[in-house]
């Protein structure tokens, strides 16, 4: 059974602890560019550049290059530091011959900055799918999708380990089971629309992850 399953994980706030960071910058940009003093960070969890870009600084290029030079800066300088659990959740999967995936809304440059700081990363994913690589960012499923037609695997097979709201929308718009990690947001937040909220993965393995129940 276990070869037909995938998991697929978003990137930030479920494999490395980056979303506070994330929050930090976005804040200090909505209050300089947008006077939005109003944890402007928190609205952008999930989107993708391209999606930010369009939805506030639409006909603005310089100041789009402006934040593109300091969102770079700012993620090569990030630390990139592992929810807790998840590498021994990782080699639990790879002995149980489940196939893998990060599907997140980053582009190929921050993966670059993440392949830097932890190469041993790559050797637990069999694809990697990246803003890049699709034309909708979550809530729409086409990431998720996408991923599960690279990897062979059924939709129905397949896990997703999401802590934004959009991304768990997407992980439930592709019919996939959905496991959400309160790293970002309370479990309050996020309880209606995932199968099963976990803190982090100390305590959760292929056992325990195989027996939720999709809704």
């Amino acid at each position: 059974m276990s070869c037909t399953i995938a998991v697929l994980f978003d990137l930030d706030g479920v494999i490395v602890d980056t979303e506070s960071q994330y929050s930090i910058y976005w804040d200090s940009i909505g209050a300089k560019y947008l006077s939005d003093f109003d944890h402007f960070g928190d609205k952008l969890k999930g989107n993708t550049l391209q999606q930010i870009f369009e939805n506030y600084f639409s006909g603005q290029p310089e100041t789009q290059q402006e934040i593109i030079k300091s969102l770079g800066d700012w993620e090569y300088n990030m630390a990139y530091d592992y929810i807790p659990g998840i590498i021994d959740f990782l080699n639990n999967l790879r002995k149980n011959r489940v196939k893998t995936a990060i599907v997140t809304s980053s582009n190929d440059v921050k993966m670059e900055n993440l392949y830097r700081a932890h190469p041993e990363i790559k050797s637990y994913f069999d694809t990697v799918v990246t803003a890049d690589r699709i034309t909708r960012s979550k809530p729409d499923p086409e990431c998720y999708l996408l991923a599960a037609k690279l990897l062979d695997v059924d939709p129905r097979h397949c896990y997703v380990f999401e802590d934004s709201l959009a991304g768990l929308a997407a992980g439930r718009a592709a019919g996939m089971t959905v496991v959400g990690l309160s790293t970002t947001l309370p479990s309050s937040r996020i309880e209606d629309k995932a199968d099963i909220v976990i803190p982090d993965f100390k305590e959760f393995d292929f056992d325990k992850m195989i027996s939720v129940k999709r809704h």
